[in-house]
């Protein structure tokens, strides 16, 4: 395939609508990466379309059945190379060419052994013009969970960490509601649906028998997968996490040759129970579990275990991502820390991370950051 990057004055406006389509699928499209497509015709945007819920119809598919008989000559615009293999679905390539697009802008290369440059070659082979990395550091963040799982075999760690100023989560009485405003709380809601897990430990799941779901209107369906890594099998059945089950996935995650009764009672309320390899402290293996959920499909987690866990992952160098909410409170030394220790004797050890974004949620503030490696 010819890398092309001849690119028109229009395209940068069309691709960011696609951009923001592909944004829209986050959360609901595991194992399938989150791709957003636009059609234009003659100046014209004809057909739209994003990623579905589970992956199908493809985002291509649902533009073109949008613009219908005005997708003949037009301009797609997408974030990922359209697919070329046969599978659930008819190859979105395929779906290109026999519609009689003649351009293609594209933001990249799929890394999917199964596609990787082939959707391109089809293309190009039939005709079709292709125009490849327009916005390619956008829509690498934005499917940065797909990219970690197939390149690395995990999913994408977002650790989520609420506090006061001086990095509390918590009073020395275990006090912590409401340490952050009702903006940010709805604002961590929306986080969670743009996930497809949320992980903590069994220590958060008995101390706070969370309901760790999107409670925000229209999005009750958005919740992702519920999941606890519990060693012990601790979590007591009647736990919110467990007798909602059912109706919101819940995975526990625990370690090899643990007590089939304590499994079966799970299981018989709707749980899924897995077993990964124990760490030296007997708890499931960090980096275990989260290959363990890389072979469901999961490919964006949400840490948002307790400081026990949260320094767990960042030793581990498994955190990618950290998004976090501060009021303005100080509650001193006394109070619960948002991370444990990390047992750091020189400040070149400490982990090291680079602003992305800051945003001011009425009194507190949200900020998001990703790990240097």
């Amino acid at each position: 395939m010819t890398k092309t990057t001849a690119f028109k004055p229009e395209d940068s406006r069309y691709m960011t609508v696609a951009l923001a389509l592909s944004e829209r699928g986050l959360g609901t499209v595991w194992p399938n990466p989150s791709v957003g497509c636009v059609l234009v015709n003659n100046g014209q945007l004809v057909g739209r379309g994003w990623t579905q819920p589970r992956g199908r119809p493809h985002a291509e598919t649902t533009a073109l059945e949008m613009a219908g008989d005005s997708a003949k000559g037009s301009t797609a615009y997408v974030t990922l190379e359209p697919c070329s293999h046969h599978g659930k679905t008819k190859p979105c390539a395929e779906s290109f060419i026999k519609a009689k697009i003649t351009r293609v802008v594209a933001s990249m290369e799929d890394p999917d052994p199964r596609v990787s440059g082939q959707g391109f070659r089809c293309m190009e082979t039939a005709g079709i013009e292709v125009a490849v990395g327009l916005g390619e550091d956008d829509a690498k963040y934005l499917n940065a969970g797909f990219l970690k799982l197939i390149h690395f075999g995990r999913p994408l760690v977002t650790l989520k960490l609420s506090g006061s100023l001086d990095g509390r989560s918590a009073t020395c009485l275990g006090e912590s509601k409401w340490i952050t405003n009702k903006l940010s709380r709805s604002h961590g809601h929306l986080l969670r649906a743009k996930h497809d897990a949320i992980l903590i430990g069994s220590g958060t799941a008995i101390a706070d028998n969370p309901w760790l779901t999107c409670r925000l209107p229209g999005l009750l369906g958005a919740s992702p997968v519920r999941v606890i890594m519990d060693g012990r099998l601790a979590t007591p059945t009647g736990n919110e996490l467990i007798t909602s089950a059912r109706t919101t996935p819940t995975w526990i995650i625990t370690v090899k040759g643990k007590s089939s009764d304590k499994k079966q009672k799970y299981k018989r309320l709707g749980v899924k129970i897995y077993e990964v390899d124990a760490d030296s402290e007997g708890h499931p293996n960090a980096l275990k579990t989260l290959e363990y959920l890389g072979s469901k499909g999961i490919t964006r987690v949400l840490l948002e275990g307790g400081p026990k866990i949260a320094s767990a992952f960042i030793r581990e160098h498994l955190v990618d991502r950290l998004v976090c909410f501060r009021a303005p409170l100080i509650i001193g030394g006394d109070g619960l820390p948002v991370i444990e220790g990390l047992a750091l004797k020189k400040l070149e050890e400490a982990p090291t991370l680079s602003r992305r974004s800051i945003l001011r949620l009425g009194s507190n503030i949200f900020e998001t950051f990703d790990f240097s490696r």
